[in-house]
């Protein structure tokens, strides 16, 4: 029989056990030598992310008492893996986000506001219009990184042999081009597709779409949040698409795949001149030269054509930030945000660039610090690289809303059933309006 005090002893003991077994299981912050453990998660390729661990090597010589750690995952998982593992010791600490995301992990609480000293020298040092994209609430929340815009490739090469002088300015233009560039085998196949789109990935159907759209003189929301997409220029927009896909057979949605990591197919195809133009991002620069070696030379780039009811053309942008979880304990915050400070600052590069900046840049990524911009002005002058920079000052935000996560994939499977046949393009801007307006009533009502 045990005793009474014997009892409360075991008890306190028993507790005192679980409080410390508990503080050692949450304090993975900290290794065995005492050093500050951080995990950066990105969605970069493998020659990037052996970069990002070239820089994180320098950094430890002047800062050996922090551990860092990088994770890699395909951007297909990227958000899931940072909302789902947030929290716990796990937990990464450093994440690179994609500005349309930040509404809503700030509503969750998973991104961290910069401290004081660390939003100033981000005012500082970045363009306001790249700040604001990442402010929610007055508060800045994460160091700026790339920029990125949609515009026309097309392959040099196969327009000489077609006898096309120019790339497409109008959208008549460009369906003439279309007709062309396009070559069938026997049966009447596809075999080059004069112009080519992406399926499967949310924002490469979304945004060459939007890009027209905005070049038709449409918009996609409204001030009030709610969708526009019964307009004129939506439907324009929309039948652009049938009729480069159905009416002249120009294009082939088959051959428009993409896979986890944003490449697969559709790349595939234009990269092997099987696809002779198509809408697409400056930061896939390093995938093409990858895949075509001397040929890439062929690829050239100009600004969206303008539709039948646009006045200029117009493309898309979106940028990137790394920010900090705000779940991981005061330690990891402050070796992060510090780690952030050096890996964008101009000590951590080459000539005056920023490692960070060395790092997008061999990617094809327009770096968002000024003096990285100052830094690479010649490669930002390429053939490639030079419309888009010079694109930037006619660019229109995505929407930065909270669900717009959402609002982008509704609005994929839409346009993807008008794509594959499923539905005409009078019933995807109907379903997509009414399945948009639900959803953006959820957030602004």
């Amino acid at each position: 029989m045990i005793k009474k005090g014997s009892l409360i002893l075991f008890v306190l003991l028993l507790v005192f056990s679980m409080a410390a077994c508990n503080s050692n299981s949450s304090s993975s912050s900290s290794t065995k030598d005492g050093k500050v453990k951080i995990s950066y998660l990105t969605h970069w390729a493998a020659p990037q992310v052996e970069q990002l661990k070239s820089a994180i090597k320098e950094y430890n010589k002047i800062e050996p008492n922090v551990e860092i750690e990088v994770r890699a995952v395909p951007f297909g998982n990227l958000l899931t893996t940072l909302t789902t593992q947030s929290s716990g010791s796990g937990a990464p600490t450093i994440t690179s986000i994609y500005e349309l995301w930040l509404p809503q992990l700030v509503k969750d609480k998973i991104a961290a506001p910069a401290p004081a000293d660390f939003e100033s020298e981000i005012k500082a040092n970045y363009p306001e219009g790249l700040v604001s994209a990442i402010t929610d609430g007055g508060k800045v929340y994460g160091f700026p990184n790339e920029v990125n815009l949609y515009a026309l490739n097309y392959n040099e090469k196969l327009f000489k042999e077609a006898g096309i002088a120019a790339p497409p300015k109008t959208w008549a233009e460009l369906i003439d081009a279309a007709k062309k560039l396009t070559k069938k085998d026997s049966s009447g196949k596809i075999t080059q597709q004069g112009f080519g789109i992406i399926t499967s990935w949310n924002s490469g159907v979304v945004h060459p779409w939007l890009s027209l759209l905005y070049s038709n003189g449409g918009e996609l929301l409204g001030e009030d949040h709610m969708p526009l997409l019964d307009s004129k220029e939506a439907k324009e927009t929309t039948d652009l698409y049938k009729q480069l896909i159905f009416d002249e057979k120009t294009t082939d949605p088959a051959m428009s795949i993409a896979n986890a990591s944003t490449t697969g197919p559709y790349l595939d195809n234009f990269a092997n001149g099987k696809t002779a133009m198509i809408i697409m991002a400056n930061w896939w620069q390093s995938a093409l030269k990858d895949s075509m070696g001397d040929r890439f030379s062929d690829i050239k780039t100009a600004p969206i054509p303008v539709g039948p009811s646009g006045s200029g053309s117009h493309s898309v942008s979106y940028s990137w930030l790394t920010s900090v979880n705000a779940k991981a304990d005061e330690a990891q915050q402050e070796a992060a945000w510090k780690f952030l400070q050096w890996l964008n600052g101009n000590e951590s590069g080459k000539n005056g660039s920023s490692a960070m900046g060395d790092m997008l840049m061999g990617m094809g990524i327009v770096p968002s610090r000024n003096s990285d911009i100052e830094a690479h002005q010649a490669e930002l002058a390429s053939p490639f690289l030079k419309p888009y920079v010079d694109e930037l000052k006619n660019a229109k935000s995505f929407p930065i809303v909270l669900g717009g996560n959402e609002l982008t994939t509704t609005l994929q499977q839409q346009l993807e059933q008008m794509e594959f046949g499923q539905s005409s393009s009078k019933e995807t801007l109907e379903n997509a309006q009414k399945s948009l307006s639900d959803l953006m009533s959820q957030f602004y009502k």
